[in-house]
């Protein structure tokens, strides 16, 4: 019978060996666990306090926008400099202004810079906002050898940083080493004008800004006129996007642009 039984308990366990249940079923346990979408966590949140500190600042904010906005981007900050810079699609108005600016300002060269309108004009060509400016300020009485144009060639994006770019060729061409530049443009644009000609002509060149407004633009408040309302707030992002993320771009060399 002995004999028997361990014949038996040696057949079981060399041909028909029993696999513990406990050897399997923790890991199809455990399959569940990992396949969860979700899982439970902890999240800070503000508290009434912090959120009426938000919302009060943010009002104060935009309150101080609402009333300055305008006035801010379209800061003066003149410097002695040797050569004027005239962003011209600001109109003949515009010009005659920067004009004045260039006979007292002790400028030797003013530089008229812009991309194709986008209209046309005589021959149905696209006119250059450079070349038309100069033409201006020929009219004006501006000596032919004191300008320089500086038409800026690819205009259907980053039109302020392609007429920096225009500028720092027509002074490389030249070989003008100007001790400082003032940009001249227009109003709200002179916040982003400023920042991306700095950054294009780089630590070398000081650069100052001039904004210039119309007449009107002093007799009434900028919320009055849709126009005005529209240019702030194109300006405001503008001015912000080149701020925290460079208008896109992912450098200002001017050598290596197209």
């Amino acid at each position: 019978m002995e004999t028997d039984k361990a014949a038996h308990s040696n057949i079981s366990d060399s041909k028909w060996p029993r696999t513990p249940d406990s050897s399997l079923s923790p890991e199809i346990l455990k399959w569940p666990s990992r396949l969860c979408l979700f899982r439970r966590c902890t999240i800070w949140c503000p508290t009434w306090v912090s959120w009426f500190l938000i919302v009060a600042t943010s009002l104060i904010l935009t309150a101080g926008w609402f009333t300055n906005g305008e006035s801010l981007l379209a800061s003066t900050h003149r410097l002695p400099a040797d050569v004027l810079i005239v962003e011209g699609w600001i109109g003949r108005e515009g010009i005659r202004a920067a004009v004045t600016e260039f006979e007292h300002g002790g400028y030797q060269y003013i530089i008229s810079t812009g991309g194709l309108t986008s209209g046309r004009w005589g021959d149905d060509q696209p006119v250059s906002y450079a070349e038309m400016a100069a033409r201006e300020m020929i009219r004006l009485g501006v000596p032919k050898e004191r300008i320089m144009v500086a038409t800026a060639e690819f205009t259907e994006s980053r039109r302020t940083f392609e007429s920096a770019i225009a500028v720092w060729r027509a002074l490389r061409d030249l070989r003008v080493r100007s001790k400082g530049v003032n940009v001249f443009t227009f109003g709200p644009h002179a916040g982003r004008s400023f920042l991306v000609f700095a950054k294009v002509l780089g630590s070398e060149t000081k650069v100052g800004v001039i904004a210039w407004l119309p007449p009107d633009y002093k007799t009434e408040p900028w919320w009055r006129s849709s126009e005005r309302s529209r240019e702030l707030l194109e300006e405001t992002v503008g001015y912000l996007y080149e701020v925290l993320l460079n208008s896109g771009r992912q450098s200002n060399a001017p050598e290596t642009a197209n």
